[in-house]
């Protein structure tokens, strides 16, 4: 079943989202879409993302939000984000979103978040991505907040994209998204285990 993402977020908040782009174009139009409907909808946008795509994006953006809509918007280097601790390090990276979204949290005030997940390559230990990404799926349902991480596809080997695949409920294509099988058969054998 596919899901329009309006509507998906407007029914259920707490959504982890995986969007393995192609071309920066389609990139550039699915972040501004995603967050400009964040801020029309009243939610805060924390966008984590590098300097080069932020001035794009916030030039994009400019033109289609008011002064005071923009300061809804949080931009964070996702250098400085991924790379806190000098390294791609998931307990340095979750004690520094937590911080991110602490005043959020505390004022119940509404955010949602839109990660660009990038490296000059793709030789990190995966194990770590999908600790990393297991531990902001959980964060996600808890803090009830919608995410989308953003990985390029064509950086990403076939052993990554099968830990993205079974770590995001939901895959986003083109203005759809649609549910991850393999999310869901993990869970099921996740619960499985547990439950003996």
């Amino acid at each position: 079943m596919k899901y329009k993402m309006a509507q998906l977020l407007e029914d259920q908040k707490n959504v982890h989202i995986l969007y393995s782009y192609d071309g920066m174009g389609n990139y550039i139009e699915q972040a501004v879409r995603y967050i400009e409907e964040g801020v029309l909808s009243g939610d805060y946008v924390i966008l984590i993302e590098n300097d080069r795509n932020y001035r794009i994006l916030h030039t994009e953006l400019e033109k289609r939000l008011t002064e005071v809509q923009m300061e809804m918007v949080h931009w964070v280097n996702n250098f400085d984000f991924y790379y806190s601790s000098g390294s791609y390090h998931p307990p340095a990276i979750t004690e520094y979103f937590e911080k991110t979204v602490q005043p959020y949290v505390e004022n119940k005030i509404s955010f949602r978040s839109w990660a660009h997940v990038e490296w000059a390559s793709m030789k990190e230990p995966l194990n770590i991505i999908e600790d990393f990404e297991r531990i902001v799926d959980e964060a996600v349902n808890q803090l009830y907040f919608p995410l989308i991480c953003a990985y390029e596809g064509l950086k990403m080997p076939d052993h990554l994209k099968k830990i993205l695949m079974e770590t995001h409920p939901y895959v986003l294509m083109e203005d759809e998204l649609v549910p991850s099988e393999q999310y869901s058969e993990l869970e099921k054998v996740l619960a499985f285990e547990e439950s003996e």
